[in-house]
């Protein structure tokens, strides 16, 4: 069997720069840290870390006074931030600054008196943050063409819309078809919300379908972007896995196979395809790279780890 490597494929700039965050921090002002929420969505991460001495939490409350505190690469609503600062904490932000980037972009909408739908996942960390930016909360969260079909069109507001990072280009592009024939005139983001790593992991696994029997997606199931690479295998026409490690393989999955495709989402560390490759080894000829772009961003740490 022969397996393709998709690239670019695991840890995205945002999520280098969330994990540094933290072992920095943990390396500056020893142990222990606390981490509000997962800092991206993948267990082995997540795991590392706590070994390494950051405890995850759900909420700033469960987080003593006089404490290190970190925000995740998700964002957090300004009512957490007042939270924070209220209280003898020290506070970092790990927020991905294209995240970062839709939070502003929703405040100046606000302010500007226009109607804000954001396209995202309700429930999903970063839409929370996104929709907590304002103080009245009043942004209109769809993620589905026949939501858009059902919303008023009668609002006196200038209407525009803004989405999650990690969304699938496809999928949001089949919503915001539906928004501009809903609200003609509607204004659209300045430039693509959708982050740069998204597209290209999607761009990726889409040349990937051209020359794989089966696609294997690395990444955790909470994980929006992993998700999002399954979805376009499959729209594709290719049967696709998510999987959080080599241990989740199903070896009936590869009968048959001749092409493997192999990619991982953006929180997802190089190791575990390292593992995957080697748990297939018996079953593996040769292994090749399928590259679409490269990927050259850094983003800067906090000033106060530098």
């Amino acid at each position: 069997m022969r397996v393709l490597l998709a690239e670019p494929r695991g840890f995205c700039a945002g999520v280098d720069r969330a994990i540094a965050i933290v072992e920095k921090t943990l390396e500056k002002f020893g142990p222990p840290i606390y981490v509000r929420h997962e800092i991206v969505h993948n267990r082995w991460v997540v795991d590392s870390l706590k070994r390494k001495g950051a405890i995850f939490v759900k909420e700033l409350s469960d987080v003593p006074d006089e404490a290190t505190v970190i925000y995740s690469a998700h964002g957090v609503s300004k009512a957490v931030e007042a939270e924070g600062s209220a209280r003898p904490l020290q506070v970092l932000d790990a927020t991905c600054p294209l995240v970062s980037k839709v939070h502003r972009e929703a405040e100046r909408l606000d302010k500007n008196g226009q109607r804000i739908i954001l396209i995202g996942h309700k429930g999903h960390p970063e839409v929370e943050g996104t929709v907590g930016q304002l103080e009245d909360g009043q942004i209109e969260v769809i993620s589905q063409v026949y939501e858009v079909e059902k919303m008023s069109s009668n609002h006196k507001q200038e209407t525009a819309f803004i989405t999650q990072t990690t969304l699938s280009v496809d999928e949001t592009a089949d919503v915001v078809d539906a928004l501009r024939k809903k609200f003609p005139g509607i204004k659209e983001p300045g430039r693509e919300d959708i982050c740069y790593a998204t597209q290209n992991r999607q761009n990726a696994v889409k040349a990937l379908v051209k020359e794989c029997d089966l696609i294997l997606v690395i990444g955790a199931p909470n994980s929006s972007n992993s998700n999002r690479l399954r979805e376009v295998a499959e729209r594709g026409g290719v049967k696709a896995h998510l999987i959080e490690s080599a241990h989740d393989v199903d070896l009936a999955w590869l009968d048959g196979v001749h092409s493997l495709g192999v990619t991982a989402g953006a929180s997802a560390p190089e190791i575990l395809i390292e593992e995957l490759l080697e748990c297939l080894s018996d079953r593996v000829e040769q292994v090749d790279v399928l590259s679409v772009s490269e990927e050259n961003l850094v983003f800067p740490l906090p000033t106060i780890l530098q």
